[in-house]
């Protein structure tokens, strides 16, 4: 048994291990607290067992990311292909036979497991664009060789994810143009591909706005995204739509400075998804503008952390997946952030590590996993080559 705690304990960046332990036990705290409501409606007032849940699911994701860990990440290199497709079949299925929940058609049934496709995909499409960037450093800034062939994988998958999870598909995309801007592919090249993206999004809010709801609500999503722009941009108090933010806004305004301390959360009753969407606006009323600064902080942190393994990194596919991956979490954390204080429309992004899920969870484990995997065989590389130096110096 120690021989294989051995093997699988802890290593790489210490202190990224530390925050992503201190975004579980705060997250299952903050789960703990806001699911009042939701126990009372299922489980005749039981929150003992979504917290048990939501502590299962962070127990196995923790086992995850020891185990991916200790692998050394050039292996990702040969299943990435293999994942790519694999997403694509879990996409297609999903808008096909995909189960229905809050009008998005996001999720399948696997083995009694429930999980969203997307999870799945954000890891496969980053791994594989990293991947090609690493092997085509010597032809990057040549269109058909280089850039085509990202960007073809990169436009199906996000194509695929958009029509029920547009926000998802938005943060990947803006995920993946910034890891091929990472890795030099020509800025022409992403300019063109901005310039042609804002022009789509543009003409699919033209129709949106200028097509009778009735028509709206058959196609895709689009009814959805307009309500939510509408809201955000000409916000109606006191109404059906802005019921979230305006109950949001309420939990963060009576948190004040230091909170009103774990447990003690009044809007978790009111605020719908207070347990996942929204559970930032719980821990600012909780905790206070100094806890709500803390957990943008860790975030943060994380970040600068997974920078430093960048520049450390030897390899462009070591460097490029630990960025990727850590912008892609990121950035997830600061939109979902940004919706909880009505800095962004609402979106659906859950708060990575923190917010109740099961198999997102999962799947979001993977990606610290691999993350960490970088960091551990980055720093035994480094401290094989001190050692090699020190050796022939003596």
């Amino acid at each position: 048994m120690l021989s294989v705690w051995q093997k699988i304990k802890p290593r790489g960046d210490q202190l990224m291990w530390l925050i992503i332990l201190i975004l579980s036990v705060w997250g299952l705290l903050a789960v703990y607290s806001s699911t009042g409501a939701l126990a009372y409606k299922k489980t005749n007032g039981n929150t003992e067992i979504y917290l048990f849940n939501q502590f299962m699911f962070l127990l196995s994701g923790f086992f995850i990311m020891l185990l991916l860990h200790t692998i050394h990440y050039k292996y990702f290199i040969s299943i990435s292909r293999v994942l790519l497709w694999c997403s694509y079949a879990l996409l297609i299925y999903t808008l096909i036979f995909g189960l229905e929940f809050n009008g998005a058609k996001r999720w399948i049934s696997i083995l009694g497991f429930t999980l969203q496709s997307s999870d799945f995909a954000k890891v496969a499409i980053i791994l594989y664009v990293t991947r090609t960037l690493a092997k085509k450093q010597d032809e990057i800034k040549d269109f058909k060789k280089g850039f085509w062939p990202i960007l073809i994988h990169v436009s199906v998958t996000c194509a695929l994810i958009a029509p029920e999870n547009f926000s998802t598909a938005a943060l990947l995309f803006s995920t993946c143009m910034l890891i091929m801007f990472i890795g030099r592919v020509s800025l022409k090249h992403l300019l063109a591909l901005t310039a042609a993206v804002s022009l789509l999004i543009t003409f699919m809010l033209l129709i949106a706005f200028n097509t009778p709801e009735k028509y709206l609500k058959h196609v895709a999503r689009l009814l959805t995204w307009k309500h939510r722009i509408e809201n955000f941009t000409n916000p109606v108090y006191n109404s059906d739509i802005s019921y979230q933010n305006d109950h949001a806004k309420i939990a963060i305004a009576s948190g004040g400075i230091f909170g009103k301390l774990p447990g003690n959360s009044t809007e978790r009753n009111f605020l719908p998804e207070a347990y996942s969407d929204f559970i930032y606006a719980i821990i600012a009323e909780e905790y206070g503008f100094i806890g709500a600064v803390a957990m943008l902080m860790l975030y943060m942190f994380f970040l600068w952390r997974a920078i430093r393994i960048v520049l450390k990194a030897p390899k462009a596919f070591g460097a490029l997946i630990a960025v990727g991956l850590s912008f892609a979490l990121v950035f997830q954390a600061l939109i979902n952030m940004a919706v909880a204080v009505n800095f962004f429309p609402v979106t659906g992004l859950t708060l990575p590590l923190v917010s109740k899920g099961g198999t997102s969870i999962l799947f979001t484990s993977v990606a610290f996993g691999i993350i960490m995997s970088v960091s551990r065989h980055i720093e035994s590389e480094d401290n094989l080559n001190e050692t090699v130096v020190v050796n022939e110096k003596n």
